[in-house]
């Protein structure tokens, strides 16, 4: 038999528990309306989607796909935040490939961009994966995350008091060779594109390691590290980086898997970091991922399926609820999101 033939029935006899709302109302600060990963809500009545919203308990989400492309940037502004303006922000972002074009000039002209885009209604600016993996300058080299020439950008931002949602690192196991040992070999069986090995690209801690210089260099510039600071398998490297930069902040999105086959440690740092955390869902605004959250975070549930999907996506392991304590909760579902971003 074939691993993706096993199908095994679950014989543990344990609590299920349902939770339609949120303890608090909630502020998504990690998500996308287009295509792939929203399911082009950009396209649909706006209607359904503040109804989606409002079923899910979500009073304020943070759209990243303007990081894609001024055009969609523009168009989620004028489709999407001017019809809702207390209910969404969006993000901009930064067109790497006129580094070809316009050489030396790059850089200075990226952060004017991010301004001009700021000016148009833009909340923050969304910093990808290509960033370190793909990125290259006019002489062809690979960019580094830390890359110096790249200050003006971040100064831009510091400027503007806006933050810097920042992934530059996927699962570790995605730097890993395909075979056997790979925890995740389902996940890159199906998508090969997400492999990253060295020497090919660079390792995960050059990576990690350009990442925090990045921070440590711009104290005067926040930043976000998307999907619990691209490295949820180590929350003891977290921990240390937001402890060493008050400018430094995570979300929690897409990482459900990794955090919830640790429960206790990562209770624990939740907890110890209550104030620099935020929620995020990052799969589009759908109710049953919303909710599978929700129960995560605040039920004491044991043992249960990370995905919305029959077999668990990431890797063939199940998750165990944190049961926060409510004061944990309010912070993360909206109070450090209302604060960070300035959402009145």
């Amino acid at each position: 038999m074939n691993l993706e033939q096993f199908r095994p029935i679950e014989q543990l006899v344990h609590k299920k528990t349902y939770i339609e709302k949120p303890k608090f109302p909630v502020i998504d600060a990690h998500n996308h309306l287009a295509e792939p990963f929203g399911g082009g809500w950009d396209n649909k009545p706006i209607g359904e989607l503040l109804d989606q919203l409002e079923q899910a308990g979500v009073t304020h989400m943070v759209d990243l796909d303007g990081g894609w492309g001024e055009d969609l940037l523009d168009k989620h502004l004028q489709t999407i935040k001017q019809k809702a303006p207390e209910k969404f922000t969006v993000f901009g972002g930064i067109q790497w490939s006129e580094w070809a074009v316009l050489g030396d000039r790059f850089p200075e002209w990226a952060a004017n961009r991010i301004r001009s885009q700021t000016a148009r209604g833009a909340g923050g600016l969304k910093v990808w994966k290509d960033l370190g993996l793909h990125v290259r300058d006019h002489h062809n080299a690979l960019v580094k995350v830390d890359d110096p020439r790249l200050q003006p950008i971040w100064d831009a931002m510091g400027e503007l008091g806006l933050p810097v949602m920042i992934h530059v690192a996927d699962p570790v196991a995605f730097f890993s060779p395909i075979d056997e040992h790979n925890e995740r070999i389902e996940e890159l069986g199906a998508h090969p594109e997400w492999s990253f090995p060295s020497p090919a690209f660079p390792t995960f801690d050059t990576i990690l390691n350009g990442l925090e210089t990045l921070i440590a260099r711009h104290p005067a510039t926040t930043f976000i590290g998307a999907h619990v600071g691209c490295y949820a398998e180590n929350l003891g490297r977290v921990g240390e980086m937001l402890d060493k930069y008050q400018n430094y902040h995570i979300d929690i999105s897409a990482r459900i898997g990794e955090l919830g086959r640790q429960p206790y440690a990562s209770r624990k740092f939740i907890i110890e970091h209550s104030d620099r955390i935020l929620f995020g869902l990052d799969m589009g605004p759908k109710l049953d991922g919303y909710r599978l959250y929700y129960r995560f975070l605040e039920t004491d549930d044991e043992y249960f399926n990370y995905s919305t999907h029959d077999i668990p996506t990431q890797g063939r392991w199940y998750v165990n609820g944190l049961y926060l304590p409510g004061e944990v909760l309010e912070k993360i579902y909206n109070k450090n999101a209302r604060k960070l971003l300035k959402i009145d």
